[in-house]
């Protein structure tokens, strides 16, 4: 019988280690063996549970909802779901599609438009279209509704914002004396970067992580039209919050 590590299963599924760990801890998907220092191995029908979870989170059910109906799920139902995450993106092409003919009868009611009045309303219209459809393609209704809320505006006057601006400017410090992730510094970085993720997700870890991988990348972190933060601090606070997990677990 084969088993796969936690990385191999993050690596083959597109899951990040974070998430595999927070299923593990709530009971929801729990490996099939851990050895004597806690390092867990999956085997094939993990692998088919994990997936059965993606698939149901599709329809926007709670990890909690997603625990109680797994083991009863049917391929049908299974099926079903899936055709129900595919007919929302031929809701969103239906969007554009909506956006682009609004644009079409602004024209025919104020004549032949220049190029110059037609091209920003072409490129606003397709900016906010590219960036919902982005913010459907990474997270489902009820984690965007979360978020939304949640997270800080740089447009506003927000002392939740300036906490995180704060965070930031202390790890370009730390960075900059040389500090490592496990310093004093910045594990106190992290116990407060923690806490604030806590708060900012309502408490739901895994939005946490996805939001965070999603975070470190400058591509999708655009795509999203999310505030610019350099890699390198975003490295550090990812790796002195694993070291403060993991230091915590171990204690």
């Amino acid at each position: 019988m084969k088993f796969y590590s936690t990385g191999e299963v993050a690596k083959k599924l597109n899951i990040s280690v974070r998430t595999l760990r927070y299923y593990d801890q709530i009971g929801l998907m729990t490996p099939s063996q851990k050895d004597n220092y806690g390092k867990r191995f999956y085997e094939d029908e993990d692998l088919l549970t994990l997936q059965k979870i993606t698939i149901l989170k599709m329809l926007n059910l709670s990890l909690s909802d997603i625990g109680k109906i797994l083991s009863k799920i049917t391929i049908e139902q299974l099926l079903h779901a899936h055709k129900k995450s595919l007919q929302q993106k031929r809701e969103e092409l239906n969007n554009s599609i909506k956006s682009t003919n609004t644009i079409l009868n602004i024209i025919h009611m104020e004549g032949n438009l220049n190029w110059k009045q037609l091209i920003p309303l072409i490129l606003a219209e397709q900016k906010k279209i590219d960036t919902d459809m982005k913010w459907n393609e990474y997270f489902d209704q009820q984690e965007q509704v979360i978020l939304r809320e949640k997270l800080p505006n740089m447009v506003t006057d927000n002392p939740k914002v300036r906490h995180w601006i704060n965070i930031n400017r202390r790890v370009e410090l730390c960075l900059k004396r040389g500090d490592t992730p496990d310093s004093i510094e910045a594990q106190i970085i992290a116990e407060e970067a923690l806490e604030l993720s806590k708060e900012l997700f309502d408490g739901n870890e895994e939005l946490g992580d996805k939001f965070f991988e999603i975070r470190k990348s400058p591509e999708k972190s655009r795509d999203l039209n999310l505030y610019p933060v350099k890699e390198e601090v975003l490295h550090f606070i990812d790796e002195a919050t694993q070291f403060y997990l993991d230091r915590r677990n171990d204690t």
